[in-house]
């Protein structure tokens, strides 16, 4: 339990981390700090200064707060569920079939009206939650008042962490997918059909390569997956993957280049911002944002005797606000909620997640039937079968991201393997790489691979490059959008910078969207693909050997015969050699000093990505053709 004094900060570096606890929650609004697209709501970022704090046995706390939720009567979701489906509609068709992202979150909320008083509503929702709900992150109530504006008040019992940080070690908790329990309660079968959904699994592994995205702008040393696991709760169970590496950031700072989790907003993240601000028409307010526990390292005792040790000695703890109530002033309470929207989605099943996401806290809070409840609660992780069909997901990923990134903490054999791996790719040690990050932060994870192959690399935003011919090889990263579209500012550019590079015969590589705008200058035709490939591992022919690569793709450049009217003249005369698939879509292409491809090698689904980088790489800079590293 924490009391203290209640002010608000602007910025996130605003947080005063002087000596105390400080406990904030963080708006989406904040997003904003990363320049994306938001509807500002002017939701406060609230810190609580910890000046007293006890723990409580849990068992003690129960038996003193009230024994049942405040009376309240429910006013149902504000989107009512037809208009929320033909929102999702729209999402698939507009946004992922236009080439806009892979998923993405859209909210709603189930509204509703007390009038009992704050302090009593929160506590007696707070005991409902730690009573009636299971497998929570954090169940929590915070009552934060102000001296002008509106108190802050909210419950939740939230699953998922989204970044702790402590004694230098950061740690992400991607959670996606979502197995809804049957009224007469999850079954073994029901659990094994969901980790074999193809959907389900692909929705996962999209949130933690986005999230793998923040780790490797977090962590020097990379970050590493672990998992999956199976997190079940009273009405849902989700699966769920661990992400780890060491940082020395300051944890506000952490916190910043992690807003927010793609589980509740979508990737790549930026678009994913500006596609919620297209789709829902109110402000979030707290939804998707984050609890932020800021406490000095090893302080748990009393606030009083901590001393100011800078922001770099603070430990944090993030919870995601999801599955949250909250009581605003005049008695309105709303619960929000949100479904994961991918190619495969169903609209009447994405209507039905919202809800039973809602579910749980509704239902302890009272403003829904809780029901008889199934009686024995079955465990699911001691089920058959589970084990092995949570380990199985992994046979899809890259060991790359799988064995620890970085050597210094590595076992012997990984350390082993790294020295061996430095050996092999000496050739190319020390060669500079720019990194053009197209507002997808694939690029973090591509620098990340290219320094791990011994270049020295760095990424820059589009609009900030000023300089494409200083650097020995430059790398023109993927993004969301149409190639065709050459009124988009990002197109122009990657149009022009490989003009430059090739004009002056300089090294270039091209990723995904600029693979298909350096495709379309060669005269290859670029078009929607018949459906989009978002998120999905593929075995790719990359000019004789089958690689398994990770595609985000919803246009493709096809292989016909090139025409000269088609071509542009600087490009057309590398005559560039084309590799495809079955399908006649180009995987990749090579010429004198340039290359590219269609596929995210960087991907975690891409276990021949680092071998396929690494061969590439070697081509455009003329490096020998050594054995690649392994898998």
């Amino acid at each position: 339990m924490l009391t203290g004094d209640v002010v608000d900060a602007d910025l996130l570096r605003d947080i005063p981390l002087d000596g105390a606890p400080v406990l904030a929650v963080v708006p989406f609004r904040q997003a904003r700090e990363r320049g994306f697209t938001v509807h500002d709501d002017g939701a406060p970022l609230r810190c609580l200064v910890v000046r007293e704090s006890e723990r409580i046995p849990l068992s003690d706390a129960v038996a003193a707060l009230p024994p049942e939720p405040v009376a309240a009567e429910p006013l149902g979701f504000d989107i009512p569920d037809d208009e929320y489906a033909g929102i999702v509609r729209r999402v698939i068709d507009d946004e992922i079939g236009q080439g806009a992202g892979a998923n993405f979150v859209v909210m709603r909320r189930f509204e509703a009206r007390t009038g009992s008083a704050p302090v009593p509503t929160l506590t007696s929702w707070f005991r409902a939650l730690l009573t009636h709900e299971t497998g929570s992150y954090w169940t929590f109530a915070v009552h934060a008042p102000a001296s002008d504006g509106e108190s802050l008040s909210l419950a939740g019992a939230t699953p998922e962490r989204h970044l702790t940080l402590h004694d230098g070690v950061a740690q992400m908790n991607p959670i996606s997918g979502t197995y809804r329990h049957p009224a007469t309660g999850p079954t073994r079968d029901g659990v094994l059909q969901f980790l074999r959904d193809t959907k389900e699994n692909e929705e996962l592994f999209m949130v933690v390569d986005e999230e793998m995205k923040m780790m490797s702008a977090l962590c020097p040393g990379g970050g590493r997956i672990v998992g999956p696991y199976l997190k079940q709760m009273a009405r849902l169970s989700h699966t769920e993957y661990l992400l780890e590496g060491r940082t020395a950031l300051d944890p506000r700072e952490a916190l910043r280049l992690t807003m927010f989790a793609p589980t509740v907003t979508g990737s790549p993240m930026e678009n994913a911002c500006a596609v919620i601000t297209r789709h829902e028409t109110r402000p979030r307010g707290y939804y998707s944002g984050v609890l932020a526990l800021f406490e000095p390292d090893g302080a748990r005792g009393n606030p009083a005797e901590h001393t100011p040790s800078g922001p770099a000695s603070y430990s944090l703890d993030a919870p995601i606000l999801i599955r949250t109530a909250y009581l605003h002033d005049g008695g309105r309470v709303s619960v929000p909620a949100g479904a994961t929207l991918v190619r495969h989605s169903v609209p009447e099943h994405e209507v039905a997640e919202t809800r039973a996401k809602a579910a749980g806290v509704l239902a302890s809070l009272g403003l829904v039937p809780r029901g008889a409840g199934p009686g024995a609660v079955v465990d699911l992780n001691t089920q058959p079968g589970v084990a092995a069909a949570l380990t199985a997901r992994n046979s899809q990923l890259a060991e790359f991201w799988v064995r620890p990134q970085d050597a210094t903490h590595a076992g012997p054999a990984d350390r082993s393997a790294t020295r061996l791996e430095s050996a092999r790719i000496s050739p190319l040690a020390g060669r500079s790489v720019l990194v053009v990050d197209h507002e997808d932060q694939f690029t973090t994870m591509l620098a990340h691979q290219l320094s791990h192959l011994g270049l020295t690399a760095r990424v820059v935003r589009w609009d900030a490059v000023t300089d494409v011919l200083a650097d020995d090889l430059v790398v023109l990263g993927p993004g969301p959008g149409d190639p065709r579209d050459h009124e988009d500012p990002r197109i122009a550019a990657i149009t022009r910078r490989i003009h430059e590079r090739v004009t002056a015969g300089r090294p270039l590589l091209a990723v995904c969207l600029s693979h298909q705008v350096l495709a379309g200058l060669a005269g290859f035709p670029v078009r929607a693909l018949p459906s989009p490939r978002q998120g999905v591992r593929l075995d790719a022919d990359v000019f004789g050997t089958t690689a398994a690569i990770g595609y985000y793709n919803t246009f493709g450049a096809r292989l016909t015969t090139i025409t000269a009217a088609a071509a542009d003249s600087s490009v057309a005369r590398l005559a560039l050699e084309p590799s495809a698939d079955a399908d006649g879509v180009l995987t990749a292409l090579r010429g004198p000093g340039v290359a590219s491809v269609q596929g995210h090698l960087e991907s975690v689904l891409s276990a021949d990505g680092l071998t396929v980088l690494d061969t590439l790489t070697r081509h455009v800079l003329g490096a020998p053709a050594e054995p690649s590293p392994a898998r």
